[in-house]
């Protein structure tokens, strides 16, 4: 501007401290300490927000200026160090205190007042030259890269962008991002940064202990806080979709009874749509647009919490997380450090950017007006500057330290671990990750790639992280869905599941002491279809998105089981549900993390939708009605199935160990191992044709346990479209402990088949019907029935229900429209949407099906001799039903 700064007084001046981090804060004196960074800015000021109608703190110092002085506002605020002006369209004071620096690229000032909820953000001044990189635009309010709290969001308004733009009446933004400077001012168009007072030692003194909860013995659970409990009828509206619903003791009883152990929260960091989006008039659910990486978002708080400002909504972030870890689960929460939510050159201006554009973020080498693009996101964080680096590591240990996070899982981490554009796993971040006291210790999961070139790195992070295992999701897939279709080539065989089986070594095991836990399995996550669209869709259906079905992968392998989408089927209803225990079988019995995604327990469906980022509706918010009907649904079968495959798990200690069972060497080569054995279906080992012919798809694993009172198991896998006998090893007796076929009606047994469930064993009443009326929970049941009922949604009242001993129908007879399969514990009632499906032969009725085959329970129980000619040397001959995979223990 060519204005001579004039000195800044002593008591705004802050001695040369150049290793102050960058953040807000509080002294002794009742001011507060602001440091920023912005290593090639000409000018930095911090602005403090106050309201008109109340004595400002700054009087005495500050020069007042006008709106309608003939000096422009940006050469006024130069030319004083502190100056305060009055916008009456918003009665608002604005104060600015003129920084000092920069010193080592820092700038400084001190407050000689502050206090806790003050809101403040910064203007920047330097050159003008988009095609250089450089952006900085005084006129423009940035929040405080360390700021602690969000007040307000960013209007789409020319205000919020750097260049000179307008917005037309389809919404869009014309411009030129190179062209000229904007000259019109921020204030009231975006959000401003809100000061938070921690000086208090003592807060977190009653905190609970962390659960800690051992690598070997963990099972993560991803969910969106919002979308988790948005449907739930247990909470009062003003909890739904908030922290304090995901803290409520019913939220927590029902993942203890899941069986979960650790929570993995979609992102909980502030968040900004990005700019197409807002274009659009549609928002990110999901939160992979950070725009404060100190600050919880504030739409997830109560309006209550809300109503408390910034303190308020971080307070009701610190009680959530302390009542998980009172109901024993970790925290772990998704982090967003590969881009911002600025996105490309033509993008607002809100931080990062107007800070310091050239020093943020990566930038082409050819033309440093360009932005560099690994994550699709129209910009990436540059890594290989040491103070962004620095950056993310003060903030991920301010999550860990002040709000108790227990681990973090890293969104496209490929893009943060990148040197002069190529991945490398000696990468500084990575360094400073593993070697920080605080945050080496804890849960560090990377997903493996970004869209960067060679940007898939599955196994290439090392010791401490773990890694998304997409290896192992696409096997699964393969190997139960797309591989087992009518004509379809089968391409998974043995080996390959065997490998994912035992924890992916081949691409884990890098090094001496990495285990096989650093492999989070999963079949589907947020990213993709959920796992019951896995088996109803063959393509996906993202017209919702409005992006005309072009945007989410084309590659799911999925499987439609003949007709796609929702269908009356019973026939395809019981192929799919098959399916689907399958591959949540397999995720539970292997080594290595498993995963699972909110909802895949109980049936839930995105209506095909495998790119439900911007669906902040019931696309995406959970479902909760079948949970209170009272009879047994499949939601809650599946429910029941899933909790109970993961209490084995659990319980066996095969799978509390974090080694290799099989593991290469420094050679390179695989080292026999004693902890694992392979069998074919006739009893034999596997020879070496075996393993490579991927058209051997039936086998068992067996776990050896080390210690003398323990059981070994066997993972028996039958990947073929019929019942198929085995000959388990006889050096022990076996019993089975799950099976996926039990959605079918059938399990193995001794025998030449498997063995058939019978109605008469099992009752079809809910929980629902259990509750008595003068139970605390009566009242939330009848509430939630009558409105089920009102909707035509419930499928017969509570008092018909309760007291009746006969699965079906409540008088015991043969209703024509109600039939029931079995689940793991019993039958259920198979609904599909509104549809209630006949599957009359799927329990046995004293062979009513008119199916004349000796069932393998009745001919093992005779021993020698039976209809089914079993003679006692082959005792150990079973039966495993069709397309299963079943687990046995060794009976002591």
């Amino acid at each position: 501007m060519g204005i001579m700064k004039q000195a800044i007084p002593q008591r705004y001046a802050i001695p040369h401290r150049y290793a102050t981090r960058p953040g807000l804060y509080f002294t002794e004196d009742g001011g507060a300490d602001a440091v920023v960074r912005s290593e090639t800015a000409d000018q930095v000021w911090l602005c403090v927000y106050e309201p008109v109608d109340q004595p400002t703190a700054f009087f005495n110092d500050a020069i007042r200026i006008f709106e309608d002085s003939a000096t422009p506002f940006i050469n006024e605020i130069h030319a004083h160090p502190v100056c305060t002006r009055i916008i009456e369209s918003m009665y608002v004071r604005e104060t600015l205190f003129r920084m000092e620096g920069p010193n080592y690229g820092l700038w400084y000032v001190h407050l000689p007042k502050a206090w806790d909820g003050m809101r403040y953000a910064y203007r920047v001044d330097g050159a003008w030259d988009p095609k250089k990189g450089l952006r900085f635009n005084p006129y423009k309010l940035l929040l405080d890269p360390y700021g602690k709290g969000i007040d307000g969001s960013m209007q789409l308004d020319p205000a919020a962008f750097s260049y000179r733009c307008e917005i037309g009446p389809d919404h869009r933004v014309t411009g030129n991002a190179y062209g000229e400077m904007s000259t019109v001012d921020a204030l009231g168009k975006v959000p401003l940064s809100v000061a938070i007072d921690d000086r208090d030692e003592t807060k977190h003194d009653a905190d609970p202990s962390h659960p800690h909860v051992p690598w070997s013995k963990t099972v993560l659970y991803e969910l969106h806080v919002k979308g988790f409990t948005k449907n739930a009828p247990w909470l009062p509206e003003e909890l739904r979709g908030t922290y304090a619903g995901l803290a409520h003791p019913i939220t927590l009883a029902y993942l203890q009874g899941l069986g979960v152990t650790s929570i993995e929260l979609l992102p909980i960091q502030a968040k900004q749509d990005e700019l197409f989006l807002t274009e659009r008039g549609r928002h990110n659910y999901w939160g992979y647009s950070t725009l404060g990486y100190f600050s919880p978002e504030p739409s997830y708080a109560t309006q209550a919490a809300r109503d408390k400002g910034a303190r308020g909504v971080r307070d009701e972030v610190i009680d959530m997380v302390r009542a998980l870890h009172e109901a024993g689960f970790e925290v772990i929460m998704d982090v967003v450090y590969n881009h911002s939510c600025e996105g490309g050159v033509e993008g607002p201006s809100v931080c990062w950017k107007g800070l310091d554009d050239v020093s943020y973020y990566r930038r082409q080498h050819d033309n440093a007006g360009k932005l560099e693009d690994t994550t699709g996101c129209g910009n990436t964080f540059d890594f290989t500057n040491t103070h962004v680096v620095t950056f993310a590591v003060d903030s991920l240990r301010y999550w860990a330290k002040r709000i108790g996070i227990d681990g973090f899982r890293f969104d496209l981490a490929a893009s943060l671990a990148r040197l002069d554009g190529d991945f490398t796993k000696h990468h500084p971040f990575l360094y400073a990750l593993r070697s920080d006291l605080l945050l080496g210790n804890l849960k560090l999961i990377m997903e493996p790639w970004d869209l960067g070139p060679q940007g898939w790195r599955t196994g290439g992070f090392g010791m401490p992280f773990s890694e998304w295992n997409d290896r192992f999701r696409d096997t699964t897939r393969r190997f139960w869905l797309t591989d087992t279709q009518p004509g379809a080539r089968c391409e998974i065989g043995m080996q390959e599941m065997a490998t994912r089986l035992c924890g992916s070594a081949d691409l884990f095991a890098t090094e001496p002491g990495r285990g096989c836990v650093a492999s989070v399995n999963y079949v589907s996550c947020h990213d993709g279809f959920t796992l019951t669209d896995l088996t109803r869709y063959n393509t996906k259906h993202n017209e919702a998105n409005g992006e005309n079905n072009r945007d989410g992968s084309n590659t799911n392998h999925s499987a439609n089981f003949g007709v796609e989408g929702d269908t009356s089927d019973p026939v395809v209803t019981r192929d799919r549900e098959r399916a689907a225990m399958n591959m949540l079988g397999t995720l539970m019995l292997s080594l290595g993390t498993p995963m699972m995604l909110a909802g895949d327990e109980f049936c839930n469906s995105q209506q095909g939708n495998n790119n439900a980022y911007s669906q902040d509706n019931a696309i995406t918010w959970l479902d909760w009605d079948w949970l209170y009907q009272t009879g047994k649904t499949p939601q809650m079968r599946r429910l029941e199935t899933v909790s109970r495959l993961i209490s084995i798990r659990k319980s066996l200690d095969l799978y509390h160990h974090e080694e290799f069972f099989t593991r290469l060497t420094q050679l390179g080569l695989f080292k026999p191992s004693s902890r694992v054995q392979w069998y074919l279906p006739d009893g034999t080992t596997p020879m070496e044709r075996d393993w490579f012919d991927t058209g051997v798809r039936s086998f068992t694993m067996r776990l050896l346990s080390q210690e003398n009172d323990a059981s070994d198991i066997l993972i028996v896998v039958n990947g073929v479209n019929d019942d198929k006998q085995y000959r388990l090893p006889s050096d022990a007796e076996w019993q089975c402990e799950w099976s996926s076929g039990v959605v079918t009606g059938l399990r193995p047994a001794r025998g030449l088949f498997p063995e058939r469930m019978h109605r008469q064993d099992f009752n079809d009443a809910n929980w629902t019907t259990a509750v008595h009326d003068d139970d605390p929970i009566s009242r939330l049941v009848d509430m939630v029935q009558s409105k089920l009922a009102a909707e035509s949604k419930l499928d017969r009242p509570r008092d018909e229900v309760a007291g009746t001993d006969a699965p079906g129908t409540p008088d015991g007879s043969d209703d024509p429209h109600v039939t029931t399969v079995p689940g793991n514990y019993g039958p259920a009632m198979i609904h599909d949407d509104n549809a209630i499906l006949n599957i009359s032969d799927a329990l046995d009725d004293g062979d009513a099906d008119g199916d004349d085959r000796p069932h393998a329970g009745a001919a093992a129980a005779a021993g020698s001799g039976t209809d089914a000619g079993i003679a006692a040397a082959d005792l150990d001959l079973w039966t495993f039903p069709a397309l299963t995979i079943s687990v046995m223990r060794q009976i002591q």
